[in-house]
């Protein structure tokens, strides 16, 4: 089992609270920038991934930038050290506030989602006595097949500039006195495990960067976004994504010029896998068709399952010596007063107990950020091994 190592020491912790294995992390972080260099390609991490301070360090350390969706993303980049030539700013809903902020750390890019947030950024840049270096963030219309509330790269979808809308940007930008093209962005959804996806998004890629191209424009970047899923059902058989495959394919199928950069914002891929949610099991309640686990952590703490009835797979590590003995079907749920506040419905477990330890595997990306204070909730910690 993942934690008999460790487990002990979890006894005399107060639940519930993320666990992050930093070796693993580390084993991570040193698979993808590894394949990654070996095409030079360059990898900003998504910290809306995760924003651990201690997992924030380490990537840092790792030698990645930083892919941000808020102006406080942008802030903590900046404050944990990230390099402002580094980061990016990515995000539909970018206030004034925000960009200025952006702008007076002289970050690299702002990836920019539609053609009146690219007036705005000049207007703010101008009055900044700035000249803002921006990359298109394009609707390529590629079906991800993953979730729809995580795809991000349809028609349908509010993220991205469409591409009936390019004439008009191109436009805007031949005019913009402080604005620079950088080069040109997608992402097209997230827990992607179909390597031929990736495929379809480099074709469509080609397509607009020859359109840019044919009018006059140079793109220093292209900008791939990310979506590497991991495997949530086999987290101990497959613990590091197969970042050779997923950049392997770019490599392929994605045409670029000489001195052209391509740039990933990976998240998922880089933290899941380290972090667990560890919880104590408050009370059991066995009925006749129902038997259920009442949990110390609920959607307060982790809001995946709750929000897109995401699957986590769900373990007793108290009783590890029974995995051959009696298995009983149980709801594992959590204390929050909202019906939605379920781990897993007919988990099956060992006969579990009040007080019985339970991990909650690959919650290190999306996890800790969402967690809330609803129900007055204390804040959730982190307790770490290397």
């Amino acid at each position: 089992m993942f934690f008999q190592d460790i487990v002990g020491r979890f006894e005399s912790e107060q639940t519930p609270f993320y666990h992050y294995d930093l070796k693993l992390l580390s084993q991570t972080l040193e698979a993808c920038k590894g394949a990654a260099d070996s095409y030079g390609f360059h990898v900003h991490y998504a910290m809306k991934a995760n924003f651990n301070r201690r997992v924030l360090e380490l990537i840092r350390d790792a030698g990645f930038g930083a892919d941000c969706v808020s102006g406080n993303e942008v802030n903590k980049a900046i404050e944990i050290g990230f390099a402002p030539q580094r980061v990016v700013f990515a995000g539909v809903g970018k206030s004034d506030k925000e960009i200025s902020e952006a702008l007076s750390h002289n970050i690299f890019c702002f990836n920019v989602e539609s053609v009146q947030e690219l007036e705005v950024i000049n207007d703010l840049a101008l009055k900044a006595g700035k000249k803002a270096r921006v990359a298109l963030r394009i609707n390529p219309n590629v079906d991800a097949h993953t979730h729809h509330n995580i795809t991000t790269g349809l028609d349908e979808n509010k993220f991205g500039i469409n591409q009936w809308e390019l004439s008009a940007c191109a436009e805007l930008l031949t005019r913009a006195q402080n604005l620079w093209l950088e080069g040109i962005h997608f992402h097209i959804g997230s827990q992607i495990t179909d390597m031929n996806v990736f495929k379809s998004l480099c074709i469509k890629v080609n397509e607009i960067k020859t359109w840019f191209e044919e009018r006059g424009f140079n793109l220093n970047v292209l900008n791939v976004g990310g979506g590497l899923g991991v495997d949530y059902y086999q987290p101990d058989k497959n613990q590091v994504a197969d970042f050779k495959a997923y950049f392997d394919i770019f490599n392929q199928f994605l045409e670029r010029k000489p001195g052209q950069e391509v740039h990933f914002e990976l998240g998922r891929a880089l933290v899941a896998h380290c972090g667990s949610l560890i919880s104590r099991v408050l009370y059991v309640k066995k009925g006749i068709k129902k038997n259920f686990l009442i949990l110390d952590a609920g959607m307060t703490e982790l809001m995946r399952p709750a929000l897109y009835q995401a699957y986590h797979k769900i373990e007793n590590i108290s009783r590890p010596d029974k995995a051959s003995s009696e298995r009983i079907k149980y709801d594992v749920v959590g204390p929050i007063c909202e019906s939605t506040d379920c781990f897993g419905k007919e988990v099956e477990l060992p006969d579990s107990e009040r007080g019985d330890l339970i991990a909650i595997r690959t919650a290190g990306a999306y996890g800790e950020v969402m967690a809330s204070r609803y129900n007055l909730r204390d804040e959730v910690r982190s307790v770490y091994s290397e």
